[in-house]
């Protein structure tokens, strides 16, 4: 017979009730035991997607920044060519390149040059002539950096660059007008423009009738002075004006003018003006004497067989037709003037 079993009472330490424990912080649980949710695959894609069509536009937008000419770009000074156009400035003032190589020194280049891209790699300087110098000279001393800030534009044709270049200037220092006449006749030479008459209007496109008429008036003084003169920028709007009527009238005043030049080399403008002013005022008597010698010119001009038209209004005279010649117009703008200081 099979022995039975005898049960025995439970203990009452294992039937009390379990006491309260606190769960694991999740932080504390190890790796891999829990797994970490995940994005569904499309919204990878969708973030990545986003984060290179931003990329991309940021891209496009700096390279359409720089093609426009709006980014500023460094280039080495030794791949600027300063000869690419002729430049408009003949002279370069010491006292003022102290002042830019001052500052350049002090607060770095703040405005860029203006360039366009030229073969070899290259480029060609448009405006900011005075500004590479000046940082030329810096890097030579080991000064300054030798790379300078550049926008690169994209002028049409030659036409552009050189109005580029002459605006730049009228803006920052207005040129002389030896310096404006310089101009007009180089890139009519370069045959950038067909004309004086085409050059003027677009170079100086902003400057009134009358200074444009006082621009041309100098030419004569570019042409038979600019050779000999060593400061061609010291020639006063009013000296110009009558060295360019006495050299469209007086037959070998030119030459003679050039001779005593070479012969004194002024060393400074104001020896250079010195003897200018005494070359005018070595043929002309006094000052009622003069102004009877200019009318006499003058009529004799408007009376070799050109027609000249007169109209008239109250406070302007005007003239026009074939008689009315740059030689012309720069006598009676010095016969004004000689009335004014009589």
């Amino acid at each position: 017979m099979a022995k039975r079993k005898r049960l025995t009472a439970p203990d009452p330490e294992r039937l009390a009730v379990p006491q309260e424990r606190h769960a694991m912080p999740i932080s504390d649980i190890p790796t891999g035991i829990i797994p970490t949710p995940r994005r569904a695959p499309i919204a990878d894609v969708a973030g990545q997607a986003s984060a290179v069509a931003a990329l991309e536009k940021v891209a496009a937008e700096m390279q359409a920044a720089r093609s426009e000419g709006r980014m500023a770009i460094k280039i080495a000074l030794e791949d600027i060519a300063g000869n690419y156009l002729s430049r408009d400035r003949v002279a370069l003032d010491e006292a003022e390149m102290e002042v830019l190589t001052a500052s350049l020194r002090s607060r770095g280049q703040q405005t860029p040059i203006e360039v366009v891209e030229i073969e070899g790699g290259k480029y060609g300087l448009i405006s900011g002539f005075r500004r590479v110098q000046a940082l030329r000279a810096m890097a030579d001393t080991g000064e300054g950096p030798n790379h300078a800030l550049a926008f690169v534009r994209h002028p049409e044709d030659a036409s552009d660059a050189y109005t580029a270049m002459v605006e730049e200037n009228e803006i920052r220092v207005g040129l002389t007008f030896f310096e404006r006449a310089h101009i007009v006749r180089k890139s009519v030479a370069a045959g950038v423009f067909s004309s004086e008459g085409e050059a003027l209007k677009e170079l100086f496109a902003s400057a009134s009738r009358a200074k444009r008429s006082k621009i041309k008036s100098f030419m004569p003084v570019v042409d038979q002075l600019g050779s000999v003169l060593v400061y061609p920028n010291a020639v006063t709007e009013r000296l110009g004006l009558a060295l360019a009527a006495r050299l469209g009238t007086e037959e070998g005043f030119g030459s003679r003018l050039r001779d005593r030049l070479r012969k004194a080399v002024p060393k400074t403008a104001e020896d250079e003006t010195e003897l200018l002013t005494k070359a005018l005022q070595g043929k002309q008597p006094k000052a009622p004497a003069a102004k009877q010698s200019q009318k006499a010119a003058v009529g004799s001009e408007i009376g070799a067989g050109k027609s000249v038209e007169v109209s008239f209004k109250p406070g302007e005279l005007r003239l026009s037709g074939p008689g009315v010649t740059p030689a012309l117009a720069a006598q009676i703008r010095a016969l004004l003037e000689t009335s004014e200081g009589a």
